[in-house]
C-alpha cells in the first residue's frame, strides 16, 4: 500500500465510542482495539488458525497482549498487516477526542504507523508465517501474475486443460491461497461440487458405528480379552505408521509425479488441493468415497496377514480404523480451533508443513515417525522481497 492511499484512509476513518467497541462482540460482527485503533475483522473469525472462538473471547477489547504471549502464540508482522486491511476507526475515549476537537493536526494523534517495506519468506511457499494462510487472495492479481489457476472457475478443468509441466505445477499448488469468496474454491462447478466438500462431523459420524460394530463383535468372538486388546492396539499402533507412510508416499509423490496431465490432477484432487487452499474447512477431511478406495486394500491385508482368525483382523483392522477417525479430527482442529499446550505445539509443526517446508514434517498426530526417519522440520533458508 502506498504512503499516498494509507494517508488517504486515515484521514477518512471515524472515531467510536468506547460503548459501541465493547458491543461489537459476536460473530456477526467482532470488533478488537490496538492501542487507539480500532480493527473490524468479522471476516477473519472463522478463517482464524486458532479457531474463532479465541478471537470471539476478545470481541470488543484490547488484543495488545494477546498479540505478543508468546505462551499462546507469538503473532507474524503477517497477522499485524491483516488488522492493518481491517482498519475502520479510532477509539474516541472522551480523553482522546477532547484532544482532537482541540488539536490542528488530528491525524497526529491517531497516525497510522508506516507499512513495513520488507519481510523475511521461506522460499518454498512465499510466506513467512501461519498468519499468512489465512490471508486473502485477489483471485484476479493471482492469477494475472502466476499464470496458474483463476479461484473464482472451477478448479478441476483448469487444472486438466492446463497443459501445466510437473516442475510449475508443483512450485505453484505448495505456494498456498486462501479463497474468501465463498466457502469453497469452486472444484467442479457441477453436481459433483458437493462430493468434494466434508465437514469435520462426517467422519465420526459415518465411520464410529461401524468401527465400534466390528471392534464389539471381535470382541464377542476372541476368547482371550487381553490378546484382543493387544490386536486392536496393535491396528491403533500401525495406523500411525500408515498416516506417515501416505503423506509421505502417496500425498506427496512430488518426485515421482508423472508429468502429464493425469499425474497431475490426480495429485491436486488427492492433496495438491489441500496445499493450494490449506484452510479450505470442507476439503481438510477426506470424502468417505474416497477413503472406501485408500482403506479396501488395507482390509485384505489385514485378512491376509492374520488370516488364521477372521475376528483378529476385525479388530487389527477396526483398531486402525479409528486411529484414522483420531487423525483426520486432528487433522482439522489442528487448522481451524484453538487447543490445549500439547496440541498447540502439534497445530504450529503441522501449519510449519504448510507455510514453510512442505518437504518434511509429515506426521500429523505426532512427531514420532518424522524423529525415526530424518524428516523432522526445521526452518528452511529464508529469503527477502519487497
Amino acid at each position: 500500500m502506498s504512503t499516498t492511499t494509507t494517508t488517504t484512509m486515515t484521514t477518512a476513518l471515524p472515531t467510536i465510542p468506547t460503548a459501541d467497541v465493547l458491543s461489537h462482540n459476536t460473530s456477526k460482527s467482532c470488533y478488537v482495539t490496538l492501542g487507539t485503533k480500532v480493527y473490524d475483522i468479522t471476516s477473519f473469525v472463522s478463517d482464524h488458525p486458532g479457531g474463532g472462538d479465541l478471537i470471539l473471547e476478545y470481541g470488543g477489547r484490547d488484543i495488545t497482549g494477546i498479540l505478543a504471549d508468546e505462551i499462546s502464540h507469538t503473532h507474524s508482522e503477517a497477522a499485524y498487516g491483516i488488522l492493518e486491511d481491517n482498519l475502520v476507526g479510532y477509539l474516541a475515549t472522551e480523553k482522546v477526542m477532547d484532544a482532537v476537537v482541540e488539536s490542528n493536526r488530528p491525524d497526529g494523534i491517531v497516525p497510522l504507523p508506516p507499512a513495513s517495506e520488507n519481510k523475511a519468506v521461506f522460499a518454498a511457499t512465499g510466506m513467512s508465517s501461519a498468519d499468512d494462510l489465512s490471508r486473502e487472495t485477489d483471485p484476479h492479481s493471482d492469477f494475472r501474475t502466476h499464470k496458474f489457476l483463476d479461484l473464482n472457475r472451477p478448479l478441476f478443468m483448469q487444472v486438466w486443460n492446463g497443459g501445466f509441466s510437473k516442475d510449475f505445477y508443483l512450485e505453484q499448488v505448495h505456494r498456498p491461497r486462501h479463497y474468501k469468496g465463498g466457502d469453497s474454491a469452486p472444484l467442479f462447478g457441477n453436481f459433483l461440487e458437493p462430493l468434494s466438500k466434508t465437514a469435520w462431523w462426517v467422519v465420526p459420524v459415518v465411520w464410529l458405528p461401524p468401527v465400534l460394530y466390528g471392534t464389539w463383535l471381535s470382541a464377542c468372538n476372541i476368547e482371550n480379552k487381553a490378546a484382543w486388546g493387544a490386536f486392536w492396539m496393535l491396528g491403533l499402533g500401525l495406523w500411525t505408521l500408515v498416516e506417515y507412510v501416505l503423506h509421505r508416499l502417496l500425498f506427496h509423490i512430488d518426485f515421482y509425479l508423472p508429468d502429464n496431465r493425469v499425474g497431475i490432477t490426480a495429485h491436486f484432487l488427492l492433496h495438491g488441493i489441500h496445499h493450494y487452499l490449506p484452510m479450505d474447512k470442507y476439503r481438510l477431511v477426506m470424502p468417505p468415497t474416497l477413503f472406501v478406495v485408500l482403506a479396501t486394500p488395507f482390509w485384505k491385508l489385514a485378512h491376509t496377514v492374520f488370516y488364521w482368525d477372521w475376528y483378529v483382523a476385525v479388530a487389527v483392522f477396526c483398531g486402525g480404523i479409528f486411529g484414522y477417525v483420531c487423525y483426520d479430527e486432528t487433522h482439522y482442529f489442528l487448522h481451524h480451533r484453538n487447543l490445549p499446550s500439547y496440541y498447540r505445539e502439534l497445530k504450529k509443526y503441522h501449519l510449519q508443513h504448510h507455510f514453510a517446508d512442505y518437504e518434511n514434517g509429515f506426521g500429523v498426530t505426532s512427531r514420532f515417525w518424522d524423529r525415526v526417519f530424518g524428516t523432522e522440520l526445521a526452518p528452511p533458508k529464508v529469503i527477502k522481497t519487497s
